[in-house]
């Protein structure tokens, strides 16, 4: 059997099925996986979603302080229900997301947006 290559992998197309629709540059919770919505997706359609990369101006909590590397929990009750990251001290919630991604610039107290490294694979669900 031969193993041939299909793609790089970092952006894959998504069917929304969340019952809104979605915007571009919103991340997104796709079962075990996070990701970047590269265009404005309606529900029930189907657009480009980044699953690999840095990212800038991505919601935080506000009062999460995390360094540089420190393993993020996307908290999807944060940010009027829309999702933000915490520092790894906090608690998961149920439907939070540990682990799809790192902090790539430290996170300071008072800040609302945050740079992080989508890390692909490494996501436990609560």
């Amino acid at each position: 059997m031969t193993i041939k290559k299909q793609q790089d992998g970092n952006v894959l197309t998504w069917t929304n099925g969340t019952g809104s629709n979605v915007t571009a540059g919103q991340l997104i919770k796709m079962s075990h996986m996070l990701g970047v919505a590269l265009v404005d997706i309606a529900n029930g359609s189907s657009g480009a979603v980044a699953v690999e990369g840095v990212f800038s101006g991505v919601p935080k909590v506000s009062g999460a302080v995390f360094a540089v590397g420190e393993k993020l929990i996307w908290d999807i009750s944060a940010n009027t229900n829309t999702g933000a990251f915490d520092d790894s001290a906090a608690t998961p919630a149920t439907g939070d997301v540990t682990g799809g991604a790192i902090a790539w610039v430290a996170g300071t107290d008072g800040q609302t947006t945050c740079t992080i490294k989508l890390t692909p694979g490494n996501a436990t669900i609560t």
